[in-house]
């Protein structure tokens, strides 16, 4: 029978004994196959934790004692175990999110997807729970080994173990690898302790010998074997890593064993102070196309063959990030000092083919942003033009760096975001839609935004060739617009793309939300508008010409795939105000909210951000019956809406 359909609740896996937890597990990694298959989404991290998740929600008593996830991931099984097997629209509008979601479940306790986090999270709400006097309650966090390459993590243990007097317990989730293998010193040394084979023969054959001796040799084998976990750490050196910071040390522990799991876990629970729960697991077990995938073990996947693991659907033309790749690679080709960086997502960044063909010219810090930017103003004092790649919602991490060891010292550092603006299923914190309002005031920066393939390839090459000043290059997830060629470039780089009959409106599209000024132009042309669409390319600093052009427009319309608030819009009517121009400004973008899970699509109408309804609203600005409104035409006076429409092609 099932056991699955029956979980409701964690209390549903109290009556459950070892055989049934197993069969439990199979049926998850079937649920989870089966589901993310047809939906896409986090498939391999969900894999690797299905023991240690039901174990933990086993021993603990959540949410009375709160499980926090590092980075969120991780986290389906735990939401199976919740009371929430709907997968049906996972990661789609009115489904599941993709990461914990406390709108959703009691038992969601950090949102934020930016991993490195959780401990932080743990030692404040431990410390919450001791000062008012909820001694019995317990908190947990999940880390993965790519999450202690941050530095926050260690941040975090440096505090928690001044203060021994709580009951929190680390579990180290240690599987090798973030996105892809994890790098760096740590994660070398976690990898001895992973396949030290004096551990691996001592921890196999004691196993082997008292399961071959009987029942009542595998109860005495459980009840000595936490004793012998310390002592097979200590053989393998492994409890050196902690021994000074002070805090108790359990493990390495076999992930996928429920008795190890159980019986570690509930130490951990009874000691009374901070404790480190070592569970070496591996990422997308139980599911062989996850386990043959060397890139990343099926870290994110879209919709897939469930059997085979085989991509479904063609995915659609040629990607942002693949163009990137491409041209890093010729200009790497080129230039001997260029030299790229990434923070744990060589691959996702489309580091991957410059790795290859210059494997001695790439940096990845791991899960290290800030280091990554810090370290890139010290390349660049060195006579290097670092490339550094890294998701737009992660530059938010290294603002400090990029401000103080990038800029003030005048680095020529070129910063390319991916996923840059919205990004759809991944939600609230995925979505890169800070950089260009956060990144602008840092005094000398230049940020691109292209709109084409053939942009990105020209802005790359101009951003590189700067060398007294950071550089951002900036471009959405997902397939790469067609291009589309100017028909005048005005002297400061400035694309002209289309004009107008007239000089009602000025259309200004940051990146490639230039297509859209372009369909909003033909529709103000069918109302007699004429319109003017342009694309500054390098959004920030705002060019000269585009004063001038804002100065022969009626009004002036920037739309951008970032907030509103202190975005280019924002900018562009700061520089026409110093400047005298007093045509009017709507600056349309995103509004400064945390944005849901949806498709890009949906979240761009929301936002107002459709041909139709810009068109419209233009409509209204320009007959002055909509703020702000369009300068009055050379006659001195707004045309009636009855003249308007007697004057209509």
């Amino acid at each position: 029978m099932a056991l699955l359909p029956g979980i409701h609740g964690p209390r549903d896996l109290d009556s459950l004994n070892p055989d049934e937890l197993r069969q439990l597990a199979a049926e998850v990694r079937s649920f989870l196959v089966e589901n993310v298959a047809r939906t896409g989404g986090h498939l391999g991290p969900n894999l690797g934790v299905v023991e240690l998740t039901i174990a933990l929600h086993k021993v603990f008593d959540s949410p009375a004692d709160p499980i926090i996830f590092d980075t969120g991931h991780q986290s389906y099984v735990h939401k199976i175990l919740t009371g929430r097997q709907d997968f049906e629209n996972l990661r789609s509008r009115g489904g599941l999110a993709g990461y914990p979601q406390r709108s959703e479940s009691e038992h969601d306790v950090v949102e934020s997807s930016h991993a490195s986090s959780s401990l932080s999270w743990a030692d404040g709400v431990s410390r919450a729970f001791s000062r008012t006097g909820r001694r019995d309650r317990h908190v947990i966090a999940v880390v993965g080994d790519g999450a202690l390459t941050g530095g926050m993590t260690w941040e975090a243990l440096n505090n928690i173990s001044d203060d021994n007097d709580r009951n929190l317990v680390i579990v180290v989730n240690d599987n090798g690898r973030s996105y892809a293998p994890t790098i760096g010193g740590m994660a070398r040394y976690l990898n001895r302790v992973r396949t030290n084979e004096a551990y691996r023969t001592l921890h196999r054959g004691s196993d082997t010998l008292f399961r071959r001796l009987g029942p009542a040799a595998r109860a005495v084998y459980r009840g000595v074997r936490g004793g012998t976990h310390g002592f097979l750490s200590r053989f393998t050196n492994n409890e050196a890593l902690y021994s000074n910071l002070d805090i108790k040390y359990l493990g390495p522990i076999d992930g996928h064993d429920f008795e190890s799991l159980i019986e570690t876990l509930e130490l951990a629970k009874s000691y009374g102070a901070p404790v480190i729960v070592h569970a070496i697991t591996d990422k997308g077990s139980g599911y062989a196309p996850a386990m043959s995938d060397e890139a990343d073990q099926f870290h994110a996947v879209g919709k897939i063959d469930p059997i085979t693991g085989e991509a479904l659907g063609s995915g659609g033309g040629v990607q942002w990030t693949d163009v990137f790749a491409e041209e890093l690679v010729t200009v790497g080709a080129e230039r001997d000092d260029v030299i790229a960086m990434t923070a744990a997502m060589l691959r996702p960044t489309g580091l991957q083919k410059f790795a290859e063909r210059f494997p001695e010219r790439v940096y990845d810090v791991g899960i290290a942003e800030q280091h990554a930017v810090a370290s890139a103003a010290g390349l660049a004092f060195g006579g290097l033009h670092p490339v550094v790649a890294i998701y737009a919602t992660f530059m938010n991490r290294a603002f400090d760096q990029v401000m103080m060891d990038v800029a003030l010292h005048k680095a020529g550092v070129t910063f390319v975001l991916d996923r840059a603006g919205v990004t759809g299923p991944d939600g609230p914190s995925h979505h890169g839609i800070w950089d260009l309002a956060m990144l602008q005031l840092v005094p000398g920066i230049r940020i691109a935004a292209p709109r084409d393939a053939a942009r990105l390839r020209e802005v790359f090459r101009e951003a590189t060739a700067v060398e007294d000043a950071p550089t951002v290059v900036r471009y959405p997830k997902g397939k790469v617009n067609d291009d589309v060629e100017a028909i005048e470039r005005l002297h400061d780089g400035v694309d002209v793309l289309s004009r107008g009959s007239g000089e009602d409106v000025l259309l200004v599209g940051i990146g490639p939300m230039v297509h859209l000024a372009l369909e909003v132009a033909e529709r103000l042309k069918a109302q007699g508008i004429g319109a003017t669409v342009i694309d500054p390319r390098w959004a920030i600093p705002v060019q000269p010409s585009i004063v001038d052009l804002a100065r022969e427009h009626r009004l002036v319309i920037t739309i951008e795939d970032g907030i509103r608030v202190g975005g280019v819009g924002t900018r562009v009517r700061q520089v026409l105000r110093e400047a005298g121009v007093d045509t009017a400004v709507d600056e349309l973008g995103i509004p400064d909210e945390f944005i849901d899970h949806a498709t890009r699509e949906q979240i761009l109408e929301d936002a107002g951000l459709t041909a139709s309804k810009i068109a419209h609203d233009v409509v209204a600005q320009v007959l002055g019956t909509r703020i702000p409104m369009a300068r009055q035409t050379p006659t001195g006076s707004i045309p009636t809406i009855e003249e308007w429409e007697k004057s209509r092609p």
